[in-house]
Formats: structure tokens, C-alpha cells, sequence
């Protein structure tokens, strides 16, 4: 008899749907089959049944945060069951002992955290039987029947074990002395809170704050165009006036100037350029591709993206959902034509059949053995869904990973740019850029937004006279970088922070060389929000003063390098193909943690904080008795005081009477600070706030508070605006 280990109670319940059984309290009986001749016990894991023990597991001691007890490591690692889960544990070490189970199959997730999960299992029930490992990429009856039917040794996914075991070690050395070390060392500059640290989390970190400070930092820059309008033959089109290629005029004097010169004059076509670009269908979609698009389109954030697509996955639609990989095998691609011909029958997708290409078996854009790593890309299965019983967000994953395949049978998309030179009174030099789609191809099927300045330009022939009918003078202003949105940053940290073109998401590196990995990577975002050192707001990320402290803190260490961390993830890889030992990779992690220790002592002396940041930080709960807030002035309804709140300043009396006083912690993208509000609270304005910014201007204004409108008012040059 065997006995299967699931990695989640859905899955254990699929696996033994396809066969007669009974359930039982906490697994499922299989009886006899041809697959299982003397029939078999199906139990299930609840996610991680195990984890790391606790510091003063290994030393009383290290239970006190102390600088004196690091570094904190242990000579052996040790696993405990976790508390809320010994229930379902106690099931499956019951069934393991069952004398009549003669083999387990470790049918865990087909990745290295599934791999953890179950071995870890059987590790601390200490179950020495016999194992083999189902490896399957989706969950339709097809596959698990052929699953079961093709069981992996063993030792074939050994080193994906070690590589997650390793992983989780290494990350739990990173944590428990970084953590600890800055905590207490940020506590002795005033900043009461736990700065939680890590070997993913804070190279992810700096990214964010990188950006931040870059778009605090960023000087706005007037600037003016001159934009003219032509009309040549009958034919009107728009150009702007350019000087050397450079379109931007510094001062306004110059461009009134330009415009002035230009009016009622004469023009002629100089210059017809046209290029043709041919743009291929995007690859079939990965994890990170597919969170990235969701976010783009959607908005949905990379936890929801993945939630979804485990739902999605554990009903059998769709495949495996945290692969890295954008390519499929040829044994793959010979069930694309059965699954599309399922697909042309559902209303959503009959309008994109038949396919302009019958098959892409032989195609290496999208079929490439090479480049599949542990599963293939993420596409729809033979099991079609009832797409109205999909719920809203599940359906639109699904069309997402519909289309790509669709879309793949389809030909390039080929697009002329067109770019004109109006020459007018024989001097003045306009440029004009237009695209026509001679071809559409695949963008019949994925029909992108595209923000493209290009609009449609008429026929015109160099030499063409005519006359300008029109000359305005537009006025700008440089704008800062622009946030990241979750997309971007599931993008950045695929990348490691190298800039790539994510318009098509088509050059992100395809070896695991960014941080984290395609199943950590939502969980990290989701962390980051957690800790309160990022927040996202429509979409856009912001990091908090507690991001900012942290990484000013810790500065150039190697914690903080996307590059660094790009290298550990590469090890480690290598661990899991074979051909690294995770003892080697175990020692570099001590040796880093020890010099980052003895660094943070060296250093923390010497750090200093604005007060800007240090007056907008915000700590977390205090565990004990609960510190009084700073009261910044009186509030303006009622005889409360105006506090900080954490996400905004508010009236104290809330509770007590409703008062709904509040002033907002951010105005149009600026932090507003402590000093800034008791300056307003005593009816004074602000100290001149530099970048604020509304649509796409950036202004720089003072604030005060207007009483009889309650309300935060604007300040230029002492002119009032709301």
C-alpha cells in the first residue's frame, strides 16, 4: 500500500478524485486500482507543517535581543512542527507507521519549496520507507493519471531539497542577526521599533528608496515647445519646431521668438522618412511576466496574481503557476491544438479562429527544451472552464494566459513610422512623427494600450509647399523618474534592478539571477507592505521613513546589493542542478553575517538622520504598555489634540466624541512633517515645500490651514489657491 503526501488539502482531494475512494479525518482512502493494485492513503500537508526552531531553542540566552549574543548560529540546524498544524502532523506520522504502507510518493508542489515541505515532514516522523515523486505540471486527470504512472526516483529531486533547506537556513542566519543588530542600534538613535532584515527583502528594499530619493531629489526644470500646425495641399498635420534634434527651448523669450517668426510664413516638406518595423507575439507568459501584466492591466497586485492562479491551477485550467520559464517541449506543444480547438468553441475566443498558423511545434521562439527549466511556461490545460463560473478576477488571469497562447499563432506585427521635416520660411526646422499599421498580426488578439505620441499623418511628398496656419507656445516642466508600481517592482526583482524594456517583458534574464524567486517574490512584496516600510497607494509604491532609516543605516553593505543577492541566487541554483555544496554556500552567509555585525558596531556612531525622515517616523505597536503620542497642537473642531496617527495626524478624542479632524501625512506626493503640522496647527504657514506634484506639473508652494474651511490650502508667492 502507498501513501501519497499532498502539499495542501485541494491538492491531496484532486489527486484522489480521479479514483474510487472514501474519505477519512485528515486523508482520503484510495481503493484498489489499476494504478494502485493494493490501493493507497492519500494525506495532505497544510503548507509548511514544519519550521526553523526558535534562537533560544539552541541557547536560552539568545531568547534576549542583546548586541552581545550576536552572532546568532547554530552548529546544527533543527525543525519543530508547527503548533497550530501537530493535528494534521499526527495524521500523517500515524499513517507512515501503518505497517501496511509499504512506499511513500512525496507529491508535494513540483518545485523546491514543495520539495522542503514534505521532506521535512518525513524527516521528523522518521520514516526510513521507500519514496518515490510525482512531477506533474498540472493537475487535469490526464496528468495525474500519466503522473502517478511515471513516478520519479527519489534522488532525482534530492538537490532541489538541498537547495531549499539551504535557502532557509541561510535566510534565517540573514534574519535573526540582521534584524537584531539593527533594531538595537537604531533604538539607541531613538527609533523604537523592530527593523526586520533580510537576505531578499533588503536588497528589494533599497531598490524602492533608491527611487524615492531620486524623485525627492529630482530639480524641476522649466521648459517650452513650440508647436506649429501646417497645411500642405489640402492636407493638415501638426509639427515641432526642433534645433539640432532637440525639441525643448530653455527660455520662454526664445520660443516666443521662434513662434513669432514662424507665423503666416510659408512651409515645405523636406524631408519624408518611413521605416518599417516588424514586432514578433510576445513569449508564452512565466510567473513574473503574468504578475506584471496582471498589475499593468488589472492593477491586481503579485500576491492576488498568484493566489488566483493556484486557484485556477488546483481546478485543473491551467499549469503549474510558479514556473520560470517562457517555453515549452515539443511534447508539450503537441497538445496546443487539441486545447485551442476547445478553446475556438467558447464565445470569448471564437472571433481569433481559425488561427492564421495551424501549428508552432517546430517554432523555437516558443519550443525550446533548453530553455524549460524544472516546468514549462504557464498555459490553459485541455480542462476548459464554464468561464461564467469563474469569479471577476479569475476569469481575467485566465484570458490572460488564454490569449498569449492564441496569440502565438499569429503572425508579426509590422508597423510604419513615418517621420517628416517641415521647413518653414526656409529656416525654421519642425518635426513631425506619425505610424500607420500595415499589418496587424497578433495585436488582433492582445490588443495593448499604447500611449504612443506618433498620430496618424497624411501622404506627404518631399517638396510639397504650403503655408502655417497656426503657432503655439506650450509650456513644461521636466517631471521627476516615475514610482514603481507592484508590476515593476516583481520586473526590478527579477532583474536585479537592471533596466530592461518591460513593454513586451520579452528581455527579462532567463536564468534565476534576480532576487528571490518566482514563488517568493509576491510573498516578499507582501512583507515589505507587512513591516510598514513601503505603501502602496493607486498602485504606486512609496517607501516609508522606516525604509529610508534602515537603508541609510546599513548604506554600502553588501545586504543592500541587488547584484550581491543576484550571486547568492545563482548559488543556489547551482546547489539545486548539483553542481555546488550547500556547506560552501553556508559558510560564505556566516562570514557575510559576521562581517556585517562587526561593521554595524563600527559604524553606527557616525550615522545621522534628517529630520525630516526621523520626524515622519512612525513605530510600530510597542509590545507592554502603550507610549503616550507627541500632541502637535489643538484640534480645530473640537478640544482634543491633533496626534500622529501612522498613516495620518488625528484628533485624539475620536474615540471619545467622533471627532473627524485630520490632516493628511502626504499632499500631492510630499510628506508633510511633525514640524510642518504644528506650524499649521497654530495657524502659521509652512516652510516652503519643494515638489509638489498635480497630473504632470511639479510645483513648489507653502501650506496653511484655512479655519473656516477646515480645509490644508496652497501658498504661492502669497496668493491663496485651494
Amino acid at each position: 500500500m502507498k501513501l501519497i503526501i499532498a502539499e495542501k488539502p485541494d491538492q491531496g482531494s484532486t489527486l484522489a478524485s480521479i479514483f474510487k475512494h472514501k474519505k477519512q479525518n485528515g486523508y482520503i482512502e484510495i481503493f484498489p486500482n489499476d494504478s494502485f493494485p493494493d490501493g493507497a492513503y492519500v494525506s495532505w500537508a497544510i503548507g509548511h507543517l514544519c519550521q526553523l526552531v526558535a534562537p533560544e531553542k539552541y541557547e536560552p540566552g539568545w531568547k534576549k535581543w542583546s548586541l552581545d549574543s550576536l552572532p546568532i548560529i547554530p552548529e546544527q540546524f533543527q525543525y519543530e512542527v508547527t503548533k497550530d498544524k501537530a493535528k494534521q502532523f499526527a495524521v500523517i506520522k500515524k499513517l507512515a507507521a501503518d505497517p501496511k504502507v509499504t512506499e511513500i510518493i512525496h507529491a508535494g508542489d513540483a518545485g523546491r519549496e514543495g520539495e522542503l515541505i514534505i521532506r521535512n515532514i518525513l524527516r521528523l516522523t522518521n520514516c526510513r520507507k521507500p519514496m518515490k515523486r510525482l512531477w506533474i505540471s498540472s493537475l487535469t486527470p490526464n496528468a495525474i493519471r500519466e503522473g502517478f504512472n511515471k513516478l520519479l526516483d527519489e534522488q532525482d529531486t534530492k538537490s532541489l531539497y538541498f537547495e531549499a533547506y539551504t535557502r532557509a537556513c541561510a535566510d534565517w542566519i540573514v534574519g535573526m542577526n540582521g534584524s537584531r543588530l539593527y533594531s538595537l542600534l537604531l533604538q539607541q538613535k531613538g527609533f523604537s521599533d523592530v527593523f526586520s532584515v533580510g537576505r531578499v527583502q533588503t536588497p528589494t528594499l533599497a531598490l524602492i528608496v533608491k527611487r524615492e530619493l531620486e524623485i525627492e531629489n529630482f530639480k524641476s526644470e522649466p521648459f517650452w515647445e513650440v508647436n506649429a500646425t501646417f497645411v500642405v495641399n489640402d492636407k493638415k498635420y501638426k509639427g515641432k519646431w526642433q534645433n539640432d534634434g532637440e525639441t525643448r527651448v530653455k527660455t520662454k523669450e526664445m520660443a516666443e521668438k521662434v513662434a513669432a517668426f514662424c507665423r503666416d510664413k510659408p512651409a515645405e516638406v523636406a524631408e519624408v522618412l518611413s521605416e518599417r518595423k516588424e514586432f514578433l507575439p510576445p513569449l508564452l507568459y512565466n510567473l513574473s511576466a503574468l504578475q506584471a501584466e496582471a498589475n499593468k492591466r488589472y492593477k491586481l497586485s503579485p500576491k492576488n496574481t498568484l493566489d488566483i492562479l493556484q486557484k485556477l491551477y488546483q481546478k485543473g485550467y491551467v499549469s503549474y503557476p510558479r514556473s520560470d520559464s517562457r517555453h515549452v517541449t515539443k511534447e508539450e506543444a503537441k497538445t496546443f491544438p487539441d486545447i485551442l480547438n476547445r478553446l475556438s468553441h467558447l464565445k470569448d475566443y471564437e472571433s481569433y479562429f481559425p488561427l492564421p498558423i495551424a501549428s508552432i511545434a517546430e517554432n523555437k521562439r516558443y519550443v525550446n527544451e533548453k530553455k524549460v527549466t524544472d516546468h514549462y511556461a504557464i498555459i490553459p490545460t485541455e480542462q476548459i472552464p464554464n468561464l461564467e463560473r469563474l469569479s471577476s478576477d479569475e476569469r481575467k488571469i485566465y484570458d490572460l494566459i488564454v490569449t498569449s497562447l492564441i496569440a502565438a499563432h499569429y503572425s508579426k506585427s509590422i508597423v510604419e513610422y513615418t517621420t517628416v521635416t517641415t521647413l518653414v520660411d526656409g529656416r525654421a526646422s519642425f518635426i513631425s512623427k506619425g505610424k500607420v499599421q500595415l499589418d496587424e498580426g497578433w495585436r488582433k488578439v492582445l490588443k495593448h494600450k499604447e500611449h504612443d505620441e506618433e498620430a496618424e499623418l497624411p501622404a506627404l511628398i518631399k517638396g510639397e509647399q504650403g503655408k502655417t496656419v497656426k503657432v503655439d507656445v506650450k509650456d513644461s516642466q521636466t517631471q521627476p523618474p516615475k514610482r514603481y508600481t507592484e508590476g515593476h517592482l516583481i520586473t526590478l526583482m527579477k532583474t536585479a534592478g537592471k533596466h530592461i524594456d518591460d513593454k513586451e517583458l520579452e528581455k527579462i534574464l532567463s536564468k534565476t539571477e534576480g532576487l528571490g524567486t518566482e514563488a517568493t517574490r509576491a510573498g516578499i512584496i507582501t512583507m515589505l507592505k507587512d513591516r510598514l516600510y513601503i505603501e502602496v497607494k493607486k498602485n504606486l509604491v512609496y517607501a516609508t521613513a522606516k525604509a529610508r532609516i534602515l537603508i541609510e543605516a546599513i548604506g554600502q553593505e553588501i545586504l543592500a546589493s541587488p547584484e550581491m543577492t543576484a550571486k547568492w541566487e545563482q548559488k543556489l541554483k547551482e546547489i539545486s542542478e548539483g553542481s555546488a555544496v550547500p556547506k560552501h554556500f553556508m559558510e560564505q552567509t556566516k562570514k557575510m553575517v559576521l562581517h556585517l555585525i562587526s561593521s554595524g558596531l563600527n559604524q553606527s556612531a557616525n550615522w545621522t538622520f534628517s529630520d525630516e525622515i526621523t520626524q515622519n517616523f512612525t513605530p510600530g505597536k510597542p509590545k507592554g504598555k502603550r507610549r503616550s503620542a507627541t500632541k502637535l497642537g489643538s484640534c480645530k473642531k473640537c478640544d482634543g489634540n491633533i496626534i500622529d496617527k501612522g498613516s495620518f495626524y488625528g484628533c485624539s478624542n475620536y474615540t471619545k466624541n467622533q471627532c473627524n479632524f485630520t490632516i493628511s501625512k502626504k499632499i500631492l506626493g510630499k510628506n508633510i512633517t511633525q514640524k510642518n503640522v504644528k506650524l499649521l496647527l497654530a495657524g502659521e504657514k509652512t516652510e516652503l515645500i519643494e515638489g509638489f506634484t498635480n497630473k504632470d506639473k511639479t510645483f513648489n508652494a507653502r501650506l496653511f490651514l484655512d479655519n473656516q474651511e477646515g480645509k490644508i490650502k496652497f501658498l504661492f508667492d502669497e496668493t491663496v489657491v485651494k
